[in-house]
């Protein structure tokens, strides 16, 4: 028989003590109480407890210095701070501290059942890994230095209820990161909602995150649910949040610190249980500052900071990189995963990739594309021209300047000399494979067959 979770209650007043314990005695925990710090750390050293719930204030302390202490101590043990309605300050003082949630008085018990569920899964981590495995396709890799601390953070990140920025450079996987979290904590057999805020029409935002009751506005035909009932007890990841407008930004706000949602044209609020995890390329703080981000809700989301490195700042990781990526577009193709020369090899570990992980993904697939042999060369990377082989340069790209003159010519005369060129540099790269090339130029090969007619290049 498997012995029943054991829970810790921190708390001064006997009826909240009684009144959590016999919420958490009904779900098969058992529980034990102390009214102080002093108390607590006497039941921490002579139990192992697999969650702990403690009030703020306290005779002899408070619970921030009851989360620090766990923290130091019994680091594996989620920790929940109790505070006065309202007092988001502590709260969020208390995630970045270390704690895993937080509850709000007077106490909610769907929400205690919904955090003591979570917290008890902390313990059962073959749950969430083999969904892990199931759900994720790709993974993080690298061993560079950087890499294997951001490992690490990404599965203290997963034990925490916290709000987690994720700020990094286009391309670097902040998603995949968003997605780990998610999928090596309590929450992995919940929904993974992604959305890219900045795809969304301002005037759908509000239905879209919320949903909306039948008749609501022209063409509501039905009830709908919005992204937060959609990730309802799992993780709603909010790509892109600085693209969304002020207005937006002070509904999300209210949403995120009541942890309920009222539909458009609805009468009453739905509470949500939603973690939240957020992340864009662009400076939140210097957004702040310009106000174009609200600040209230910057501190809202960014409880915990995580930065994604560039590529080029973990240039060592490109050949397993190569290696992996490879090895995928050869299982979505249906060929033979392909080798890369040392030379283009080289030439990547030098580049500056300013598109990240997704560039390199595009130089690494057109490469597939354009090799005639077994193992990928230089030649068939097709790096821009300006591409750079020290940090102190930057990629040069087509200007004015490099453009042909136009002289006497008419306009369509001058843009016909300018494709014609394009179409000759693509048709090289592609070692007259007018498929290939086609490709290059990201047109069909109908098109490309009109145009080298047009042009009189067959």
């Amino acid at each position: 028989m498997s012995k029943s979770p054991l829970a810790l209650i921190v708390d001064d007043e006997p009826d909240i003590l009684q009144l959590l314990g016999i919420t958490l005695l009904r779900m098969g925990i058992d529980t034990r109480k102390a009214e102080n710090l002093e108390q607590a750390y006497h039941h921490l050293e002579n139990n192992q407890f697999d969650v702990c719930l403690t009030d703020m204030r306290l005779p002899d302390g408070d619970g921030l210095e009851l989360v620090e202490h766990i923290q130091e101590k019994h680091p594996e043990l989620p920790v929940a701070l109790i505070t006065a309605h309202g007092n988001m300050e502590i709260a969020i003082d208390a995630m970045k501290a270390g704690a895993f949630d937080f509850l709000s008085k007077p106490v909610d018990l769907n929400a205690l059942r919904d955090l003591i569920g979570s917290a008890i899964k902390l313990n059962q981590p073959s749950q969430s890994s083999k969904k892990t495995t199931r759900k994720m396709k790709k993974q993080l890799i690298g061993d560079t230095p950087i890499m294997k601390q951001l490992k690490q953070t990404i599965l203290k990140l997963a034990r925490s209820q916290a709000p987690v920025f994720i700020n990094g450079e286009s391309g670097t996987g902040k998603e995949l990161v968003a997605k780990l979290i998610h999928y090596k904590g309590p929450r992995a057999d919940a929904p993974f909602v992604p959305v890219n805020c900045g795809a969304i029409p301002s005037e759908l935002m509000e239905s879209e995150f919320f949903g909306h009751k039948k008749g609501s506005f022209t063409g509501a035909i039905s009830d709908k649910k919005g992204l937060f009932q959609s990730a309802d007890g799992g993780t709603l990841f909010l790509d892109e949040i600085a693209e969304l407008p002020i207005a937006m930004q002070v509904k999300l706000l209210r949403a995120i610190q009541e942890k309920s949602v009222r539909p458009v044209g609805g009468e009453s609020e739905i509470p949500i249980n939603v973690r939240i995890l957020s992340a864009s390329h662009k400076n939140l703080l210097e957004l702040v500052e310009k106000e174009a981000f609200r600040q209230d809700l910057f501190y809202r989301i960014n409880v915990i900071e995580l930065s994604v490195p560039s590529l080029k700042e973990r240039a060592g990781d490109i050949p397993k990189l190569a290696e992996y990526l490879l090895g995928q577009l050869a299982s979505l193709h249906g060929t033979d995963t392909l080798n890369i020369s040392q030379q283009a090899l080289d030439r990547l570990i030098k580049y500056e990739f300013p598109g990240n992980i997704r560039e390199l993904e595009n130089i690494l697939e057109r490469a597939t594309t354009l090799c005639s042999g077994d193992e990928i060369q230089l030649d068939d990377l097709n790096l821009p021209s300006g591409s750079t082989d020290n940090k102190d340069s930057k990629p040069q790209h087509a200007s004015i300047v490099d453009l042909p003159q136009r002289n006497d010519l008419t306009l369509d005369e001058y843009l016909e000399q300018i494709e014609t060129a394009e179409i000759k540099k693509a048709m090289q790269a592609a070692k007259g494979n007018k498929t290939q090339a086609a490709k290059l130029l990201g047109i069909s090969f109908r098109a490309m067959r009109y145009k080298l007619k047009k042009l009189n290049l067959e």
